[in-house]
């Protein structure tokens, strides 16, 4: 069985609840908010009372001091990003606040994903060192020197790269959010709330989150600074911050604490929130053109928009492309600009789409080419229990999408791998739940993987090029030796309540709508229909492979409900005027601004 229902509260429990309706009681202890004070913070979220002083991260003073002098002194900074949906939105976070303060000698470094991988590495560092990027608006006649380097979601564990740096005399600020590892540089100052020594309330913000703190503690330390100046020709004398400004940067840190799948739990909650409300509102010119080239109503923008339409086109730029593509449609203040970059990046994406698909399809050809007879003459895979393929003409910035599809279909883990323009052979891979990847990686000989990192469903690897002969024997002999979930919880599907076709309508989107937004710590609630009964059963797309069905209720109304890729095997288990037992969530596709309520189908039973 591959799903597991929640438990009834017990009377107690629910007594503490009482508050609140037998359904949002539920899902809210089932989400570890058990009584009525951390119910009412959970629901309603408020900005100035669920944020943290940013103050509390470790470093932060020193790194603000070094950064203003070096801004007053009009001395040069480097941006350096990540590539991604979290780092790119951290540049524009830090860079739109340098320009509202009116300096302009920064410039920003977005590796290219494919040639220079993730973080800092020692091409770039060269270039940096030695004037061969950097050329910004205030020293065009003039290259000055790197005077800092701020990091943006990542540089935490690139402990060689800073110390070069440092040794050359750029100080190095990291601000990133993923785990220090035990990892010691010589940079300057480092702002990470995972860090030990350090006492910031939630170690759980993304990397946009954690810059975003450093500028709101700039804006305050500004204030002060101008509190205490009384020369006229000093350059914070005409720096003017309007109270709450910074609340316009939400958007960006919004966008990136949706995509980088952290818990929306604490201060992440308000960032989800508040991003959102200012995305209604947010006068970004690209920004607007994305929304609409997806057909996304602005004012009405949620969680999904973010991850289904927004997220994948600002991957798009370092998967197929350029990273910088997607930071310029984000910052450009160019009519122009933003309509061009939207363009490119909405085309772009559609080849990403074209590309991960002919990738399945290359698999498809080389599972088929691998069947055997069984016993009885019948056609069987030989695959193993571990899926793995691989093309060194394969991109390695498309096998995470490629992967995650493979799993889906198989609901076995997927190992995939490419060769990088740095001719590295480089993978991702997926679980389907029944065992723990780094567990799995741990066990195969560093011979063969000798890079790796990740979490129980996701990761990445590194293959040397003799150990790719033998990766498929290594890991399906690993599997042997690592512990298998099969009777666990990981990776089975939470069923927060078993309910009938009847009871899915607007006033219970609108009830658990109170507790959105939705992501990782806070699942869209999901529901178990028994015999839900088919009226019509359509599927459509180009390749046919995304389901329609419409359900009827008991009072002659209809719902429908619709599953994007469905697997093969699924098929056969619908047809018109019968019963169907569904996983399914609730939501509202209002799509072309038209409001209508749907089932988007989990799984079907």
């Amino acid at each position: 069985m591959n799903y597991l229902i929640k438990d009834e509260l017990k009377s107690d429990d629910r007594e503490k609840l009482k508050e609140y309706s037998d359904l949002i009681a539920h899902l809210l202890f089932h989400r570890g908010v058990t009584n009525k004070e951390d119910a009412q913070d959970f629901i309603d979220i408020d900005y100035e009372k669920h944020t943290h002083n940013p103050f509390e991260l470790k470093d932060i003073e020193k790194a603000l001091t070094r950064v203003l002098s070096v801004i007053e002194n009009n001395e040069k900074i480097c941006v350096f990003s990540d590539y991604d949906a979290d780092g790119i939105p951290g540049a524009v976070v830090l860079t739109d606040f340098f320009k509202k303060i009116g300096y302009d000698n920064f410039y920003t470094y977005i590796p290219h994903r494919n040639r220079e991988g993730f973080g800092l590495n020692n091409s770039a560092i060269k270039k940096i060192i030695d004037k061969e990027v950097g050329t910004t608006i205030a020293d065009k006649e003039n290259q000055q020197d790197t005077k800092i380097l701020i990091t943006i979601d990542c540089g935490i564990s690139d402990v060689e790269q800073i110390n070069t740096a440092t040794d050359s005399g750029i100080d190095v600020i990291v601000t990133d959010h993923h785990d220090p590892n035990g990892h010691k540089s010589k940079a300057f100052a480092v702002i990470n709330p995972k860090q030990p020594e350090c006492n910031y309330p939630d170690p759980n913000l993304c990397g946009a989150g954690v810059i975003f703190k450093f500028v709101q503690a700039a804006i305050l330390k500004i204030r002060e600074e101008k509190e205490n100046i009384k020369e006229k020709d000093n350059f914070w004398h005409s720096v003017e911050i309007q109270e709450g400004w910074e609340k316009w940067l939400l958007d960006m840190v919004g966008i990136a604490t949706l995509s980088d799948m952290v818990p929306l739990v604490g201060e992440n909650r308000v960032f989800a929130k508040y991003g959102l409300l200012v995305m209604s509102k947010s006068p970004r010119k690209g920004f607007q053109k994305l929304l609409k080239k997806g057909g996304i109503n602005q004012l009405k923008i949620n969680e999904e928009d973010v991850g289904f339409t927004i997220s994948p086109r600002i991957n798009a730029a370092s998967r197929m492309d350029s990273p910088e593509l997607a930071f310029q449609m984000l910052s450009t203040l160019d009519d122009v600009e933003a309509d061009q970059t939207v363009k490119h990046l909405d085309k772009i994406n559609n080849e990403r789409k074209g590309h991960v698909a002919a990738i399945v399809r290359e698999i498809h050809k080389k599972i088929k080419e691998r069947k055997i007879l069984d016993s009885d003459g019948k056609e069987k895979d030989a695959l193993g229990e571990i899926l793995v393929f691989g093309n060194p003409k394969w991109q390695p910035s498309l096998m995470g999408l490629v992967a995650s599809k493979l799993v889906d279909e198989f609901d076995k883990p997927a190992f995939i791998w490419g060769r990088g323009e740095s001719d590295t052979i480089k993978g991702s891979c997926r679980s389907n739940g029944s065992l723990n990847l780094v567990e799995l990686m741990n066990n195969v000989d560093k011979g063969i993987i000798f890079q790796y990192g990740g979490h129980e469903m996701a990761g990445g690897f590194e293959v040397t090029d003799q150990g790719i002969y033998d990766l498929e024997k290594a890991l399906n002999e690993a599997q042997t030796k690592t512990l298998l979930n099969k009777d666990g919880d990981l990776g089975k599907i939470k069923i927060d309540k078993v309910v009938s076709v009847d009871d899915l309508d607007w006033n219970l989107f609108n009830e658990i709508n109170k507790l959105s937004p939705f992501g990782v710590g806070n699942d869209k609630p999901v529901f178990m229909i028994k015999d839900g009964e088919i009226e019509k059963v359509e599927f459509f797309g180009k390749e046919k492979n995304h389901l329609k069905i419409i359900l009827k209720k008991k009072n002659g109304r209809k719902i429908p409900a619709i599953q994007f890729f469905i697997k093969e095997k699924d098929k056969n288990k619908i047809s018109d005027k019968t019963k169907v037992d569904l996983i399914v969530n609730l939501e509202n596709s209002n799509f072309a601004g038209f409001n209508e309520l749907r089932l988007r189908i989990v799984e079907i039973l």
